[in-house]
């Protein structure tokens, strides 16, 4: 029987490279000699867990419908173009206009960034604000409803 010629160290070297690597196993062949390192783990026991009974659960309310933007209204005032609108001229600020405030012609309403350039949205005529349909940083389009300038 020949004798076998096993470099210990080697293979713990090789141990060391799975260790470090995450590895779970290596081979390395040479002509005739061949070297497999396989690291094992042990075993993962996974808990049972019993079934719980059932618990009457009522259904969850039903949300409440969208509200529907009535852009037919003669004091709408529509996104004149695509971008982020914004409420006020800083986080933080006061909104320009807010719900119930009387505005004066010219004054600014909001704020929509397009391609990096802030357009101010003026009042077209003097008014008291009286809903805003829109939220603050949020995108808008071109044509929709950004808010309703009732007569004052």
């Amino acid at each position: 029987m020949a004798k076998l010629n096993i470099d210990t160290d080697y293979i713990a070297k090789l141990a060391e490279l799975l260790q470090r690597t995450g590895l779970t196993e290596i081979e390395i062949s040479e002509g005739d000699a061949r070297v497999r390192v396989v690291k094992k783990h042990p075993p993962v026991e996974v808990p049972v867990m019993a079934a719980a009974p059932a618990l009457a659960v009522p259904p969850a309310p039903a949300p409440p419908p969208p509200e529907v933007l009535d852009a037919t209204h003669p004091g709408t005032i529509t996104s004149p173009m695509v971008g982020t609108v914004y409420l006020s001229g800083e986080p933080g600020a006061a909104p320009f206009a807010a719900p119930g405030e009387v505005v004066k012609e010219g004054q600014t309403l909001l704020i929509i960034e397009a391609m990096k350039v802030m357009n101010q949205i003026r009042a077209p005529r003097a008014g008291r604000v009286g809903r805003i349909l829109c939220a603050n940083a949020t995108p808008v389009e071109y044509g929709e409803p950004l808010l309703i300038l009732e007569s004052a």
